[in-house]
This record gives structure tokens, sequence and C-alpha cells, in this order.
């Protein structure tokens, strides 16, 4: 039986650096904002095809960009271990791939057409060395995941159809820490009216509400739920939180308003429940509704759930000597500083999940750029990952 040191070795040759760049710019060259997803998808779907492998394209309720599957799959009982990424990108101007040194630019070279790129590797290398011999591997990718276009209803659905492993790894660009908790996440808007139309602040009746009172108030009440809040804390996540980031009403300054409105987003630790969230936002509108004499409708936008990660499961011991063994170190505990799709993962089904991406930055931006060595051993790593795990 060959050794660990044997494995890896043979798994780090077999990673080819031309054809992650080519895989990368062939998928940024491709422009996807988030609910357009669908040329890019039809991409991946081809190089995969063309690599030799079996690729499955569930609509998984979104039927003009169906999702990317593939299964690696051996003659022995074992794991399954996930790849899962998303293919969206924000909605800023597109910007072409290009290739400068060590580095690959473009719109979704850092979130996370990369990450997918060296997962894509992950599989071939996987395929071609024979390394993976029980279990199975699971390459998912889709669309639906930036908010506020997309919401993950596409990775929630491919969830419910069964396209879940027992693990999951996620190539998010986030390389300096193993992130084991993470808050969940909501966005809502607060309209506050009252009847009638705007007038000049002179030609007002005495007992009108004003709706910009009616917005201090529920300021107020939101200053006073975050104090509360604030004694909800994790020591690596940090406090459970309520943010006001806009606040809008009127067109001149000597109007009077019918109408305010508030938005921020609103976010949570395991152990809160999702929906007690938004029953409590939504009772402190209606009290402040009555006491003020004004209508308030609310919009509140599930994001994704607040994340757990076991630091007993398999999957981190697999991946965390997997690590030592390719960059001499196990990776530091911290938590996650964003959502993402492993905390659906978590939220809905339970399955323990680990985001790990190349070294890269300009996420949400024009000036996206990802770390071509960085995306070798990423490559890598989830490759000896998965043969870890899966035995």
């Amino acid at each position: 039986m060959k050794s660990a040191g044997d494995i890896s070795r043979r798994l780090a040759d077999a990673v080819s650096r031309q054809r992650l760049v080519e895989t990368v710019t062939k998928l940024v060259a491709e422009p996807s904002p988030t609910g357009a997803a669908g040329a890019v998808s039809d991409c991946l779907a081809q190089i995969l095809t063309s690599d030799g492998f079996v690729v499955e394209r569930p609509a998984a309720g979104h039927d003009t960009a169906p999702a990317v599957v593939v299964w690696l799959k051996t003659k022995q009982p074992g794991r399954v271990l996930q790849f899962d990424g998303h293919l969206d990108t924000v909605h800023l101007p597109f910007v072409p791939p290009r290739v400068e040194g060590d580095l690959i630019t473009g719109s979704g070279a850092s979130d996370m057409k990369s990450g997918v790129a060296a997962a894509v590797e992950a599989m071939r290398v996987l395929r071609e060395t024979d390394a993976l011999t029980a279990g199975a591997v699971l390459l998912t990718a889709h669309d639906l995941h930036e908010a506020p276009w997309g919401l993950g209803q596409q990775l929630d659905s491919l969830i419910e159809q069964g396209y879940a492993g027992d693990a999951v790894l996620l190539p998010e660009p986030l390389s300096d820490r193993l992130p084991v908790v993470g808050r969940g996440a909501a966005t809502w808007k607060a309209s506050i009216r009252r009847p009638g139309a705007p007038v000049h602040e002179v030609m007002r009746s005495a007992d009108e509400p004003s709706v910009i009172a009616a917005g201090a108030a529920l300021v107020a009440r939101l200053n006073a739920l975050q104090e509360k809040l604030s004694r909800k804390s994790d020591a690596l996540a940090g406090q459970e939180t309520v943010f006001v980031g806009q606040i809008h009403s009127g067109e001149i300054y000597n109007q009077y308003p019918s109408a305010c409105w508030l938005e921020g987003t609103r976010r949570w630790l395991p152990g809160t429940a999702r929906a007690a969230v938004e029953t409590e936002f939504r009772q402190l509108l209606t009290n402040l509704a009555q006491e003020t004499g004004t209508t308030v409708e609310m919009e509140f936008r599930f994001v994704r759930d607040a994340f757990y990660l076991d630091q007993q499961d398999p999957i981190v011991a697999a991946f965390q000597e997997s690590c030592t063994a390719i960059s001499g170190r196990p990776l530091p505990i911290g938590p996650k500083p964003f959502v993402d799709d492993g905390n659906s993962f978590w939220g809905k089904k339970q399955v323990p999940a680990i985001t790990h991406g190349p070294r890269a930055g300009g996420q949400h931006t024009v000036q996206e750029w990802v770390s071509i060595d960085d995306l070798v051993r990423v490559a890598h790593l989830y490759a000896l990952t998965a043969v870890a795990y899966c035995r």
C-alpha cells in the first residue's frame, strides 16, 4: 500500500497548471450576473463533457441556467465528499479575463470561478491517478448565489433533490483559516406611511402622524434591540446584530412627507432560530405602527442561516491532515466572516461544510484577482482530502 506521502506526491504531479489556467479563463470569459448564468453553466458542462465526465443538468427550479452535476464513483463503499461552487457574479460591469504572471484577473476570477476550476481539476486528477479507492466525489455548480439578486434558491432545490454529500468543500476565497462558526444573515426594509399625499410643511394637519418621527422611533427601538442582542456572542463569530444602513424620506427640506423607509441587516448566531428572528422583528414593527398611528410594511429577505462546524467531524481531520501534508501545518481555527453556501448545507441538512479556496481578492469589485500558484495548491488539497475522507 502506498504511503500518504506517496499519494500526495502523485496527486501533486498530476495537477496541470496550464489546464487550470485555461479552465478559469474560459469560465471568466462568460458574463454571468446572478440570474443569468446559463452561458457559463453551459461552458462548464462542455468542459467536463470534453474531459470525459458524464454531466447531469438538473434545472433545480431555474430553467434558464440548469445546474451542473458530475459524479466520480468507485466500486468500494465509502463516504461521499462534495465539491460545490456558484458560477454567478455580482451585477457590476463585466471585466474579461487576463493572465499576468501569477495572477488571473476578471469578473468572477476571485468569487468564485477560479475555485470551481480548482475543484474541477481535483476531479480530473482523482480520475487520472485512480487515487480515490473508496466512496465517491460529487461536483455541483449553480446560479442564484449572490444576494440580493439570488438567495440560494437553486442550491436549496439541489439539496432537497438529494444532491448532497456526507461533507462538502466550498472553494470561496477564504484561505487563511478553518472557519468553524458563522452568523446567519437577512436583509430587511421597513416602509412607514401615513394617509394622504406629501404637502408643504405649513399646510400639514396638526394631528397627522409624522413618518420621519416614526422612522426615528424605529431607529431608537432597533438600538435597544441591539443592546439586547449584544449579550448573545461567540468568541469567534462575535455578537448578534441589527443594523440600519439607509433611511430616506421626503423630496425637499420643507415638505411634510407621506412615506419613510429604512433598510439594513440582521445577523444571528447558531442556536437562534431563523423563524424567531423574523417574528421578533415583525412584532417590533407592529407595535411601532400602533403607537405612531402609521402603517408599517416590511420586506424580510432571508439570505442564509447560521453556520457551525463540529471540529470532531471526520472531514475536519481529513482536511487538516491534508493541509499539513501539503503546507507543513494545519490551518488555524477561525470564524467565517460572510455567509455562503456552506451555511445552507448546514442549516438545511446538517451537512458539515468547509469553506476554503485560493488566495484571491477584489470580491464584489471590478478588480478581482486570484493567485495561480494557490489555485494549484487548492486543487491538490481537494484531491488529497477526498482520498483521505472517502475511504
